[in-house]
């Protein structure tokens, strides 16, 4: 049977169509499974993350619990959802209109293209609707086995430190090859003392002298040998190479760790993706798939997804406005030395070379960003100007939220500070043998802004009950240098020289 077709059939007719529609634009994506969901299942399927055969944990059913009230109140509506997978899954809610079902098929064949044609997508795990299916079984067989309490307060510890890997790893070699055995380091042998005949060696020389010999020269070779040789970003990959854990432990900490990786270049991409999703549907709806009865609600409808809240940055706005940007730069010149020279407003303002690349580039630009070289390359004092782009922050002075810059090279920076590591500290992991005591050192590479003590606590004690011994983590607060300690019992800081 088609799996397409598993949907009504006036919603299949116009899934085709809306198919039709978007390969016609030149968009590439995979085969596209859509699944028609009441309100109450698409939240149980959203609370899980897309994946409704996904590992049990209450955090899952906390999320259904906002997800419904949301919805019960009139304070959200999901519209749509799409599964970074092949073939693709996207669920449409059944009580959408069918104008609300065109505007989501859109969106979700922009969503699709994207998530197959970016690079920062290439190593996700195409399977992973199979995948997450199998940790749900593995996750459940360990609490059929140690009771769901032990098992899912060892998932809390580990979820609350999903975020300490390397999100560049995919993409940038971090670890050096293994040097070849023949470049090895030879490992010193004890000789004892000379012997001036042969056979009074072992008499000056007896086996337990040897031996204590040995191992004191095994000992300084250990020490002198950094562990690991460089900082480790991924400190979940450490753990599970080297933290002391039981089989099962090890499994469930992979779990977490490779679905933090999966999910990890749809947070690098959002701004780029939603804004490629809704340029699309907008194309696709505007152009070619609505009908004259079903522009007033459409038009409702996308401009409620284009809605800016006082203080919160829309990714949908941001994203389609600078997509809409760069094709009309690129249709009308404005790039190149000669544009970035010209010091005339008014000749910028009408600068209009008629080269009509702007569809090519999005196309390109689509396929090499993400989210900080988009931003970085693309956001123009032009762009920042036109869309009001500005910073807030909290007025001592005022006691209230203000505007706190307009300027394009701040707003610009402040932008692409949120968006690098999602905006969270770069923990890596400095020492496995600190002070030769089996204490793990963390170091915290400070950009100008402070960790919060009482989650830099939390995460020390559970990195601790990982790693069974004493954790540190260096960092520095109000400009000194701080070292936090956790042995397993209580906490303690002391001042150090950074």
């Amino acid at each position: 049977m088609d799996r397409k077709a598993h949907i009504p059939a006036h919603l299949h007719d116009l899934r085709k169509k809306i198919e039709g529609y978007a390969r016609g634009y030149g968009l590439d994506f995979f085969d596209t499974v859509f699944e028609v969901l009441s309100f109450d299942e698409i939240n149980m399927v959203a609370a899980y993350g897309g994946f409704p055969n996904r590992y049990p944990h209450w955090r899952f059913g906390m999320e259904y619990e906002r997800l419904s009230k949301g919805y019960e109140y009139g304070l959200s509506k999901i519209y749509e959802m799409v599964i970074n997978n092949d073939p693709a899954y996207a669920y449409l809610l059944e009580s959408n209109a069918d104008v609300d079902q065109k505007l989501v098929m859109a969106h979700v064949f922009g969503h699709v293209d994207f998530f197959k044609n970016n690079f920062m997508f290439r190593h996700t795990h195409r399977k992973m609707m199979d995948e997450m299916a199998n940790h749900g079984t593995r996750v459940r067989r360990y609490q059929d086995k140690l009771g769901v309490e032990a098992v899912e307060d060892f998932v809390d510890r580990c979820l609350s430190l999903e975020n300490l890997i390397d999100y560049q790893s995919p993409y940038v070699k971090r670890r050096p090859d293994r040097a070849p055995a023949d470049e090895v380091d030879e490992r010193k042998v004890a000789q004892g003392f000379k012997a001036g005949r042969e056979y009074m060696r072992e008499y000056i020389n007896p086996p337990a002298l040897i031996e204590a010999e040995q191992k004191k020269l095994d000992d300084e070779a250990t020490r002198k040998k950094k562990f690991p040789e460089r900082p480790e970003r991924d400190v979940l990959l450490f753990m599970l190479e080297n933290a002391p854990l039981e089989r099962w432990e090890h499994d469930v900490l992979g779990i977490v760790r490779e679905e933090a990786y999966y999910l990890a270049p749809q947070g690098q991409t959002k701004i780029m993706n939603e804004g490629w999703a809704t340029y699309w549907h907008s194309t696709i709806m505007t152009q070619k798939a609505l009908e004259a009865s079903e522009i007033i609600d459409y038009a409702d409808h996308h401009s409620g997804t284009l809605a800016t809240q006082p203080g919160q940055l829309n990714p949908y706005k941001v994203g389609v406005e600078l997509w809409r940007d760069i094709e009309d730069r690129w249709n009308k010149g404005r790039f190149g030395k000669e544009y970035d020279e010209c010091d005339s407003f008014v000749e910028r303002k009408h600068w209009d070379k008629r080269l009509g690349l702007g569809r090519e580039k999005i196309f390109e630009v689509r396929k090499h960003y993400n989210d900080v070289t988009f931003i970085d390359e693309f956001l123009t004092l032009e762009f920042c100007v036109e869309q009001k782009l500005f910073t807030f922050g909290y007025s001592d002075k005022h006691q209230r939220w203000e505007i706190m810059e307009r300027d394009f090279r701040k707003v610009k920076d402040k932008l692409l500070h949120m968006l690098t590591n999602f905006g969270q500290p770069t923990i890596s992991v400095e020492d496995g043998n600190f002070e030769n005591r089996g204490e793990l050192l963390l170091v915290h590479r400070h950009d100008g802004v402070d960790l919060k003590l009482d989650y830099a606590r939390d995460t020390l004690r559970n990195v601790q009950s990982l790693w069974r011994r004493p954790v540190n983590l260096v960092t520095r607060v109000e400009g000194r240098g701080t070292a936090f300690r956790f042995d397993g019992r209580e906490h303690s800081d002391k001042r150090v020289d950074l």
